[in-house]
């Protein structure tokens, strides 16, 4: 194991700190990921004393400038690739009604008593006369063995004080594969309600780092469980459970979803293809319905879904520009290749591409990791006829190019021909040219599209303009 200090960076704030004759320390995930061997470029260094001052002596021996935040009495600088910050130690007390504290300078036990978890609060000593050693007051170096998420304090206490701290909890066992203790998931249980008082930004970051997650199943299956979900997210809520009727349940459209999120997890990084598979069955709730004959149905779930993704993202203060237009896309789109198998067409083949245009590949990404069963013989049957659309696709797209396709008439050309200005005509004409296209009626090329103008044009009573 490689040696827990030995960033130039330490060396240098222990002697600044000899100097301002303050006792400092690493401390936080710094000092937990070292022992889990994880890489880590934030550190944390707190002061028994002013941070601020430490920060700019630190910075004034290296020729580097501090960024300073005077309301949360820290400072931060970046020095070869990394981010150092310094506070002052600190004991903490908040109201009822907020999450911001009430702070007055401390000790370094102080300082870890505040910490939201016994991993996140060891430190290494930076001081000359025991120099990296390892201070762990709440046992965090066992919890780290044993793989558990646990407060420090009574965590009624901890989760009260900032409520975060319980999605905290859920996001570090979803990062890291942890369990959290038994006691501390109750207590986050009855302190759910507390959630409401914390900003719809610092939710909505800890819900983007367990989306980011290897398997961010985890964490949703611990917000549900734990009663938070239905209050961050109670349209996702709304899919858990099966309803009967003559015998016949539905499938558990929760359970599904998060495996479809996982199957998209293992394939993909992209963050928004990630919460097209979290949302693309959003719209289940509102389209059941049930039929004596055909068991349970969710006709139109997907466009239902797809209308509830503005207001989602606008509710957790997400993107609303091209990432929420990207995954309401892709939720509108993901029963589409699919409904391609009963008949694979050139045509609805070129619809679908035209459609998804750029994103075809992620539709199809999302298409597949939604083909989930038990059975083994159903999975592989949809898989069969998931491939032969696929194949399709490829087939399709080398011989007509309609991927994002542009008529090969453009309007302004047609305006010119017909001495025309822009009105309801040019767009019949040019809608007329592009359903030829995808229908195959005529090739995706300038010669068969310009006859093609003409004789439309004809039809609308249009006359030519001379050369």
């Amino acid at each position: 194991m490689k040696a827990p200090l030995r960033f130039k960076i330490f060396g240098i704030v222990a002697r600044q700190a000899a100097i301002l004759g303050v006792r400092a320390f690493v401390i936080g995930g710094y000092v937990r990921d070292f022992f889990l061997g994880r890489p880590c470029t934030d550190i944390d260094i707190v002061a028994e004393g002013s941070g601020i001052e430490l920060a700019d002596a630190v910075a004034q021996e290296l020729g580097l400038k501090t960024t300073v935040f005077k309301n949360f009495g820290t400072a931060m600088l970046r020095y070869r690739g990394l981010e150092v910050e310094f506070v002052g130690a600190r004991k903490e007390s908040y109201r009822l009604d907020s999450r911001k504290p009430v702070v007055e300078d401390g000790s370094i036990e102080d300082d870890q008593k505040r910490r939201d978890f016994t991993i996140n609060a060891m430190a290494f000593s930076l001081q000359q006369n025991d120099y990296g050693n390892v201070i762990d007051p709440f046992n965090g170096m066992q919890d780290l063995q044993d793989r558990i998420i646990r407060t420090p304090l009574d965590p009624d206490v901890t989760y009260s004080d900032d409520p975060l701290r319980m999605i905290r909890a859920i996001r570090f066992a979803t990062q890291l594969g942890f369990s959290i203790e038994k006691n501390s998931f109750e207590s986050i249980k009855h302190n759910a309600g507390r959630i409401s008082i914390v900003s719809q930004e610092r939710i909505t970051d800890e819900l983007q780092k367990i989306m980011a997650a290897e398997k961010p199943s985890i964490g949703f299956v611990l917000l549900e469980r734990s009663g938070l979900l239905k209050i961050i997210l109670p349209q996702l809520a709304h899919l858990k459970g099966v309803e009967t009727m003559e015998g016949k349940g539905h499938k558990e459209n929760f359970s599904h979803t998060l495996k479809v999120l996982d199957n998209v997890a293992a394939q993909s990084n992209n963050i928004w293809l990630r919460w097209a598979a979290l949302l693309h069955d959003i719209g289940k709730p509102a389209s059941k319905q049930y039929q004596p004959q055909a068991g349970w149905t969710f006709h139109g779930h997907e466009f239902l879904g797809s209308k509830m993704i503005l207001p989602i993202f606008r509710q957790l203060k997400l993107p609303l520009t091209e990432e929420m237009r990207y995954v309401r896309k892709m939720v509108m789109l993901h029963l589409r290749p699919i409904a391609l198998v009963n008949e694979v067409s050139d045509s609805g083949v070129r619809r679908l591409l035209f459609d998804a245009g750029d994103d075809i590949d992620d539709l199809m990404l999302l298409c597949r990791a939604d083909i989930t069963s038990k059975n083994e013989a159903t999975v592989r049957k949809h898989m069969d006829n998931f491939e032969r659309v696929r194949q399709k696709l490829v087939e399709v797209e080398e011989k007509d190019a309609i991927r994002n396709f542009q008529p090969p008439v453009s309007g302004e050309l047609i305006m010119s021909t017909f001495g025309l200005k822009p009105c309801k005509e040019v767009g019949l004409i040019k809608d007329y040219i592009k359903e030829a296209i995808l229908d195959g009626r005529i090739g995706n090329n300038f010669s068969q599209a310009f006859a093609l103008m003409q004789e439309r044009a004809k039809e609308l009573g249009l006359n030519q303009q001379d050369a």
